[in-house]
């Protein structure tokens, strides 16, 4: 399937960023006390109005095309070869991947107890596609030069809080910070196996690493969050880290994980707006090996055996992770009170992966978000002459 390039879409979104007439002060499309306006990507710097619900509708798409070992490429041909001649390990690989489709839908609703606590809950459901190519004698033995790895299902579950630390206005702050706390259960599963594979017996077998659906561990989150306005201009800053403290059931864990988010939006329009963010991660690479791979019981010719190299870069625990900067460029609307529409695009601007991996080419998010007070909140009824999805809590 091909897909279109984002990047045709840049060009008339900064047309409309740089010369779009000056717009008059709005007090954001979101609620006053949660900042006024927020992005749908990233946790924003405030909290929801109290005493009412969110709700969070996220598709997502990323596309991972060509291998990346530092900073460099890495044209698949050359790591394709025999992995020994002679007894010897020769760096090369049997299958290799060129390129992975993924995409997600995330549902996250939550409520805002008090003043300064929200807490929610996001569900997560993924569809993982990834095409290998073989080397020459695998292409002779299968009669394919290639073959697509696939998963799907449930993916991890995350609990999320934000606690807000400081603001200078309660009710329409133009500058405020909030602690953000999160927990990731292991509802995704990482037994995903490779029945797709043309060599029958190898269909039994599990999947590597970035095919299963989850972590297998609950993995906390910890991070501080700051935003501030001077509308029609808002601007913000998250630092998030993502901790694995121990191996899950397969006797591996991923590696630890930190996020730096930087966010600016202006407001062209009471219910219009444009975004630009840097997204900074950093990801260790993986600790321990799958049992499978220790047993032998797979056929893989991988780690379990010191003598025994990789037949492809995706058994290489220490091909995961690296450091990736990204911009985003997003849009916002508001259809209706308290609804709001998102779409964004990621493009990659630095890449120093752990590799040989595959690199991120474009990742895409079109979001659409709800507000619903309830009797205790002080916007209660707002938007129910207009937008019949209102509901009456």
């Amino acid at each position: 399937m091909t897909y279109p390039d984002p990047r045709r879409l840049l060009a008339p979104l900064l047309l409309s960023i740089l010369f779009h007439p000056a717009a008059n002060a709005y007090i954001g499309l979101c609620c006053g006390k949660c900042g006024g306006n927020m992005p749908m990507n990233i946790p924003g710097g405030g909290v929801p109005e109290t005493h009412e619900y969110r709700l969070k509708i996220s598709p997502v798409f990323m596309h991972m095309d060509g291998l990346r070992d530092g900073t460099d490429s890495v044209n698949a041909n050359d790591l394709l070869g025999m992995p020994v001649v002679g007894g010897q390990p020769t760096g090369k690989y049997m299958a290799v991947p060129t390129e992975m489709d993924m995409s997600m839908l995330n549902l996250t609703a939550g409520y805002s107890f008090t003043d300064d606590f929200f807490a929610g809950v996001m569900l997560m459901w993924k569809d993982n596609d990834m095409d290998m190519k073989f080397n020459s004698a695998m292409q002779t033995m299968t009669g394919k030069e290639a073959f697509t790895m696939k998963s799907r299902g449930i993916a991890d579950t995350m609990l999320m809080g934000k606690y807000r630390l400081y603001t200078d206005d309660p009710l329409i702050p133009k500058s405020q910070a909030s602690m953000l706390f999160g927990l990731s259960l292991p509802t995704g599963s990482i037994n995903q196996k490779n029945d797709r594979h043309p060599v029958q017996m190898r269909r039994n077998e599990e999947l590597p690493y970035s095919m299963q659906l989850g972590s297998g561990t609950f993995d906390p989150t910890i991070g501080l969050l700051y935003q501030g306005s001077s509308s029609p201009l808002w601007w913000g800053a998250d630092a998030t880290y993502t901790a694995r403290l121990y191996d899950n059931k397969r006797d591996y864990r991923l590696g630890d994980e930190f996020r730096l988010d930087l966010y600016s939006m202006y407001q062209v329009s009471y219910n219009f707006l444009v975004q630009l963010q840097l997204n900074g991660q950093w990801q260790d690479s993986i600790s321990g090996e799958m049992d499978e791979a220790k047993s032998g019981e797979s056929g893989h010719v991988i780690p379990g055996d010191p003598d025994s190299p990789y037949t492809t870069p995706l058994w290489d625990t220490d091909n995961y992770g690296g450091t990736q900067l990204f911009t985003t460029l997003g849009l916002q609307w508001q259809p209706a009170p308290l609804h709001i529409v998102d779409l964004n695009v990621g493009l990659p601007l630095y890449r120093d992966l752990n590799g040989p991996q595959l690199e991120t080419d474009y990742r895409v998010m079109l979001t659409w978000y709800m507000e619903i007070p309830t009797s205790k909140s002080r916007r209660y009824g707002i938007g129910r002459a207009r937008s019949g999805s209102q509901l009456g809590f």
